[in-house]
């Protein structure tokens, strides 16, 4: 017995250490759903009550899938707001995560591979938007209002476009479909596909850390110091473009991961694309994680999508961030 529940013996203030540990986000996820529950004393002690079959079936790649898909979101984004130097550019609300969702349905329709269909969709989306955006790029306000309108456009075009292609789709997948369009980790088991491809993202952006910040100065700026500004844009563009294409193929439409992580480092004081880069990515990865958590337990034994969660959180941050730019 004096060993059954070896967390009631803990000092409170050695139980609070366990109970706050920086790693418990992480371990409540893996160890909490609706297959089953763990006692929450044995997770704060971490002994005991571990199921370790359930754990590698279900919730480690769920985990793994939803580290990697926040990691891709919150970089993509990142480069997103460098790209079009506009701190509320995002790839669910500029619509790359739209064209991606619509690629990955005709690819659903055709039989055709999900992650080509996701990919060439958010590569086309990105494309259409920054030549929709050559004049207000040009401008001397480079973070003009009109890129937020033409990505809105562009996102209500292809959501017009995916409820098409949903009429379309046999009965017997449209339950799936729409779960998945919204955004739902219920099915992924992308087996750290995501995350190889965020490490290989902050790879790059880790490489390109100086040129990045350069443009951030704005393109004339960027060319004077010797940075090649149109190859340099188009890298950022299809890195962005495949990153949301990779998450939207894993996790379906998943909104404003990329808008609230990196805008939240800089309000932290996080400037320099390199220290960003990293800080991003781990927020992002965390970001949904705890998501998900949320969306298997608030209604449990019924799964919320992860990506309705994320729009809770993150539509009233798109709202205060755009008042406070509008100021």
């Amino acid at each position: 017995m004096d060993n059954a529940l070896p967390a009631l013996a803990l000092p409170a203030h050695q139980a609070l250490s366990h109970a706050f540990h920086p790693s418990m986000p992480l371990r409540w996820s893996l160890a909490l759903g609706v297959a089953g529950l763990v006692v929450a004393i044995a997770l704060a002690a971490g002994s005991g009550g571990w199921d370790v079959s359930l754990i590698f079936a279900l919730r480690l790649p769920r985990v793994v899938a939803a580290a990697g898909v926040g990691a891709l979101l919150a970089l993509a984004g990142l480069m997103m707001q460098v790209l079009l130097r506009n701190p509320l550019a995002d790839p669910y609300v500029l619509g790359t995560s739209g064209g991606a969702s619509v690629g990955a349905l005709l690819a659903l329709l055709l039989g055709t591979s999900l992650w080509l269909g996701a990919g060439l969709g958010a590569l086309g989306a990105g494309a259409l938007l920054l030549l929709l955006a050559r004049s207000a790029l040009a401008s001397v306000d480079d973070a003009s209002p009109r890129l937020i309108l033409v990505g809105a456009m562009l996102a209500a075009l292809f959501g017009a476009l995916a409820t098409l292609l949903l009429m379309l789709t046999p009965d017997e997948r449209l339950r799936g479909a729409i779960f998945w369009l919204v955004g739902d980790l219920s099915a992924a088991q992308d087996r750290g596909v995501g995350l190889a491809g965020a490490a290989l993202l902050l790879s790059g952006l880790l490489w390109r850390g100086r040129s990045v910040d350069r443009l951030m100065l704005g393109a004339e700026a960027a060319g004077l110091l010797g940075e090649p500004v149109r190859r340099l844009r188009l890298e950022l563009l299809i890195a962005a473009s495949l990153a949301v294409g990779l998450a939207v193929a894993t996790a379906g439409a998943v909104g404003f991961v990329g808008l609230v992580v990196p805008q939240a480092w800089r309000l932290a004081g996080v400037q320099r694309t390199r220290e960003l880069a990293g800080l991003s990515a781990l927020g992002g990865a965390t970001l949904l994680v705890g998501a998900d958590l949320v969306a298997r337990i608030v209604a449990a034994p019924m799964e919320l999508p992860v990506g309705a969660v994320m729009a809770l959180l993150g539509a009233p941050c798109f709202i205060a961030l755009l008042i406070r730019g509008t100021r």
